[in-house]
């Protein structure tokens, strides 16, 4: 969530999605830990799909806002 309040207070497109794709990647780091915490039990497995589907859907939603950022004629407030 920081990462993406960061590069949207950059005011352009091209730095918002560099912190777009950092946020993305973070994600990709708690899934990682999710599986590890599931290896050593300390969640069971109703829990770990919980999370696990709430972490994909993250995923996909930043990944569909940086489509829309490479599209977009406007290129954030500090190019006007």
């Amino acid at each position: 969530m920081s990462n993406i309040a960061e590069g949207f207070e950059r005011d352009g497109n091209k730095e918002f999605l560099q912190f777009l794709s950092v946020a993305k990647g973070s994600c990709g780091e708690v899934r990682a830990q999710l599986y590890l915490a599931a290896d050593r039990n300390y969640l069971d497995a109703s829990t770990f799909n919980d999370i696990n589907v709430l972490l994909i859907e993250t995923s996909r939603t930043i990944s569909g806002l940086m489509r829309y950022l490479q599209q977009a004629e406007e290129k954030g407030r500090k190019f006007r």
